[in-house]
């Protein structure tokens, strides 16, 4: 297995993890089962936006990826559709932000 391989599966295997997180969150704040997993998941995707932040927006591993491969693709270090990786923050940033909504909304007794 090619070390670029490697990279990209891992990149894939958190990026489907944090998926994973977000659709949680959403069904926690939907039927109002707001609990200790919640908060692990917001300090979760609090931490990867600290790391992404670290890092001048760029995901690690998308830097240890470009020393396997010099592409100009957006998903040249993932595996997902060009168009998924090139908004993959903005799509998901959005959706956490409708989810920290969604939660303020349940938190003040609506």
């Amino acid at each position: 297995m090619t070390k670029l391989l490697i990279v990209k599966s891992l990149h894939t295997v958190i990026w489907i993890f944090f998926n994973l997180v977000i659709i949680y969150l959403f069904y926690a704040v939907i039927t109002n089962r707001i609990g200790k997993g919640v908060w692990i998941c917001i300090g979760l995707i609090v931490a990867e936006g600290m790391v992404l932040m670290t890092f001048k927006g760029i995901c690690p591993l998308t830097l240890v990826a470009r020393k396997y491969n010099k592409s100009n693709k957006d998903n040249f270090d993932i595996f997902l559709p060009n168009w998924l990786a090139k908004y993959n923050k903005l799509i998901y940033s959005t959706l956490f932000a409708i989810v920290i909504i969604l939660l303020l909304y349940r938190l003040t007794g609506h």
